[in-house]
């Protein structure tokens, strides 16, 4: 460097020029001040100088490969991920719908318990209340001396009537004292009522068995015209308690209005009643106690004996006609509900064989002047 320059204390502008193909190394040694390589030199105060700056920069990218950390990636490529998906595709998919299967099976099954429950106690509601207006209930003895004047005879093997009585009907402003002034007042009509056990092969129920009503009533006269035909059912004729005998023989004498078919029909009550046929093993015959006859019978010979495919206890009664009260029995079919196969009763599978039942005490309030 030259002596001028030494003496200076002003610097003059530097003129960094970077020379190619020199090493770090060498760069690190020398520097260019005014054309003139030179060794680099500190400045007082210990201040950077600028050779000391570029001998940085320079050097830095090495220094940082002395310190940098190596990181090591593990993962899944994107194939691995792909093939991955794949296979958890296929095993899951056919557990999920197993799962699903089983949730949903168990849903339908406990539903349709609740609903068979449900229906069955409604419907031994409704029967109770229509017995507690009973005025003569038919045992046993009674149904083999009527049946043939009650409908569907000739279906013996499809249609049974276990309940069979006689009831007093209360009729609200149904007898007409004016009629200009529209004067009306309360009346009472007899009714024969029969609750029958149906299983038959109408596509329009279940597979199981179901209870329909049938009911026939006496007319009630306007006092102008003094006609119970007026409101009579077809076939209806009232009992006759005429002459010798206890009440039970009079009834037993009963039959419809010579001449006449019937008008009314067979109602629907409710469906999916048990059918499965009586049997020694799994479905016995059902008993009463020694006061009470069990309608329908399922032995013996008679128009009381069940026979074909209403030979079941889904629906039956325990019947004391001398103190008008009958006990109800029903028991119904869930499972009929969710498969059409396999429907029958066998004791491992009661659970979806709700059963109930009532005692029933009738009013026991019968004329004899009829």
């Amino acid at each position: 460097m030259d002596a001028d320059e030494n003496s200076s204390n002003i610097m003059t502008p530097l003129k960094w020029l970077f020379i190619k193909r020199l090493s770090n190394k060498k760069i690190s040694k020398f520097f260019l001040w005014d054309g003139h390589l030179a060794r680099p030199i500190n400045w007082a105060g210990k201040m950077f100088t600028p050779q000391n700056w570029i001998i940085y920069l320079l050097e830095y990218p090495n220094q940082l490969k002395l310190f940098r950390v190596k990181h090591k990636y593990d993962g899944f490529t994107l194939v691995e991920l792909l093939v991955g998906i794949v296979i958890a595709t296929l095993v899951l998919t056919p557990l999920l719908g197993f799962m699903i299967n089983i949730m949903t099976t168990d849903d339908r099954q406990e539903q349709a318990k609740a609903n068979t429950e449900q229906e069955i106690k409604a419907a031994l509601d409704y029967i109770a209340r229509d017995l507690q207006q009973a005025i003569y209930i038919y045992d046993a003895d009674g149904i083999n001396a009527i049946r043939r004047q009650l409908r569907r005879y000739g279906d013996k093997n499809d249609f049974f009537p276990v309940l069979v009585f006689w009831k007093r009907e209360f009729i609200p402003k149904g007898l007409i004292i004016d009629s200009k002034s529209d004067i009306r007042d309360d009346t009472f009509v007899y009714s024969l009522v029969a609750y029958y056990l149906i299983k038959d092969n109408d596509s329009t129920w279940s597979n199981a068995a179901r209870i329909g009503r049938f009911q026939i009533s006496n007319g009630y006269e306007s006092t102008e015209t003094n006609d119970k035909t007026i409101h009579r059912d077809k076939g209806f004729q009232i009992f006759n308690l005429q002459g010798s005998g206890d009440i039970k023989s009079k009834m037993n004498q009963w039959t419809k209005k010579s001449g006449e078919d019937y008008g009314p029909r067979i109602w629907p009550l409710v469906d999916y009643i048990d059918q499965t046929l009586i049997n020694d093993n799994t479905n016995p015959a059902p008993s009463c106690a020694s006061d009470q006859q069990v309608i329908p019978k399922f032995s013996g010979s008679g128009d009381a004996v069940a026979t074909g495919n209403v030979r079941t206890r889904g629906f039956y009664v325990c019947v004391d006609a001398e103190n008008v009260v009958a006990e109800v029995y029903l028991r119904g079919n869930a499972l009929a509900r969710i498969q059409n196969n396999n429907i029958d009763f066998n004791g491992s599978n009661k659970t979806y064989f709700p059963q109930k039942s009532i005692r029933v005490q009738g009013n026991r309030f019968l004329f004899t002047n009829l």
